[in-house]
């Protein structure tokens, strides 16, 4: 996808982070909110900045939110933008009233939320702010210019777009302190989920088949048709009278697994064809449907053997093989090209071959990322935990090794395997996974309860209609 789109659809994501966060707030707002002031009780103190009748206003007080207010202009401004966000995104736009009022409602819980983040002295300053931008090029794979370029040329001025990331971050960090923290999953609740899982799991099956195509050309006639459709009933013919399934499908199949005796191998049956599927769920192991017509051609199809998905996932889990590595990562910069990265990494790889340094020594000197403070050390790392590039060549290295330069998304690195293991750990990362589900529903749920709770008790009025 283009860069441009990927840039709209994260500045949409940001600013629509307390749409989700808000739920149902916005939903049980009042149907007639243009008048409503709530709670009934104004706060004792706080500026509260009189309504204004002159036809010569530029901008004027739409809501006001506890001491703060929201203007008209801000409104509007914030409706282009989400709007612009959303085109670009090709996200459907909500009616004109409908989308004003959703928008509104986001900024006042956004602006009620913000002044109880001032309260609690909870900041972001211009270098933290900084870094949060930094990665968020890195991960449009632009440069830091070329994003602010972007954003200009789009419209979105770039001190807006600071301001908006760091909103973003201070939202974020009260919402880990008011509810993140405060979420615990216990044991019990674990094993229930754990158990529920493996039950659904074991009512899945996945089946192993076979197929043999006899293919209708495009745009057939009746009589080629009809000869197509006599071939396959002479291929059902054969294997009702004992013919090996194999051999007729390498010898009758137009599909391209005809070689192979016709083996698709193990699939879900929910990813088959309703029809296929169909036909499969009526056989046991070894049997074959009758002639299926699709609008490919004529099929027949052999169930090899059914088995449950719970039994292939302990399989798997048993299977799984840690590796404990570290790394020196060097990122390319504009002052430090990936031919500059490499030079000095092929130096680093003959200090280390020559044992005139340590790999967690050079790692604290020389690494860009955080690992450098622990010598590089990335910990016990799982299948698919790292970039296939990284773990490509770590899968090839033996403990003790050390590779050469090898360059990945994040620049270029160094890789060192320490040791490797295969036991029940797999286990424990399943409970972890497992943990992981369970508190995100649980703050999902936490998160709409407290965002209606700082709406419910901040002082709104609406002045618009006044």
């Amino acid at each position: 996808m283009m860069r441009t789109i990927r840039l709209h659809q994260f500045k949409l994501a940001a600013v629509l982070l307390c749409t989700i966060v808000a739920g149902q707030a916005a939903a049980q707002a009042p149907a007639k909110a243009a008048k409503a002031v709530t709670p009934a009780t104004k706060p004792g103190s706080g500026f509260l900045p009189p309504a204004s009748s002159s036809a010569n206003v530029i901008d004027s007080i739409a809501v006001v939110v506890n001491d703060d207010v929201i203007t008209t202009n801000e409104i509007a401004a914030r409706i282009r933008s989400i709007e612009a966000r959303m085109k670009a995104a090709n996200s459907p736009v909500p009616e004109a009233a409908d989308f004003r009022r959703q928008v509104l409602e986001v900024m006042i819980v956004e602006r009620a939320q913000m002044q109880l983040a001032k309260e609690m002295g909870v900041r972001v300053d211009d270098a933290q702010l900084d870094r949060a931008i930094g990665r968020i090029a890195e991960q449009q794979k632009m440069s830091l210019q070329a994003m602010r370029d972007q954003m200009e040329k789009e419209g979105t001025p770039y001190a807006t777009f600071r301001e908006e990331i760091r909103s973003e971050i201070i939202l974020q960090r009260l919402r880990e302190h008011e509810v993140d923290n405060k979420i615990q999953v216990s044991d019990a609740e674990l094993d229930t989920y754990m158990a529920a899982e493996q039950s659904a799991l074991s009512e899945q099956i996945e089946i192993n088949l076979s197929q043999i195509l006899v293919r209708i050309p495009e745009n057939a006639s009746t009589e080629q048709i009809a000869a197509r459709k006599a071939r396959a009933d002479e291929v059902a013919r054969q294997l009702r009278t004992g013919a090996e399934f194999a051999k007729i499908a390498a010898t009758y199949s137009d599909a391209p697994d005809a070689l192979k005796g016709g083996e698709i191998g193990w699939r879900d049956p929910n990813r088959l064809p309703p029809l296929f599927a169909e036909a499969l769920a009526k056989l046991a192991p070894g049997q074959v449907t009758p002639v299926v017509r699709s609008s490919t051609g004529f099929h027949l199809l052999k169930l090899v053997d059914r088995r449950s998905a719970a039994d292939t996932s302990k399989d798997k889990a048993a299977a799984l093989q840690q590796t404990r590595a570290r790394h020196i990562l060097l990122k390319i910069t504009p002052t430090m090209t990936a031919a500059d990265a490499r030079r000095k990494l092929t130096e680093l790889k003959e200090r280390l071959d020559n044992k005139a340094a340590k790999f967690e020594d050079l790692a604290r000197l020389f690494s860009n990322d955080g690992t450098a403070s622990k010598g590089g050390d990335l910990g016990w790392l799982y299948p698919g935990d790292s970039v296939p590039e990284f773990e490509t060549v770590m899968n090839t290295l033996k403990p003790g090794e050390v590779s050469g330069p090898i360059e990945t998304p994040f620049g270029l690195h160094l890789i060192e395997v320490i040791e490797r293991k295969s036991d029940d750990a797999s286990k424990e990362r399943a409970r972890v996974a497992a943990r992981q589900v369970i508190r995100e529903r649980k703050m999902a749920e936490a998160s709409e309860d407290w965002a209606r709770q700082v709406r419910d008790r901040a002082y709104v009025e609406f002045r618009e209609d006044k």
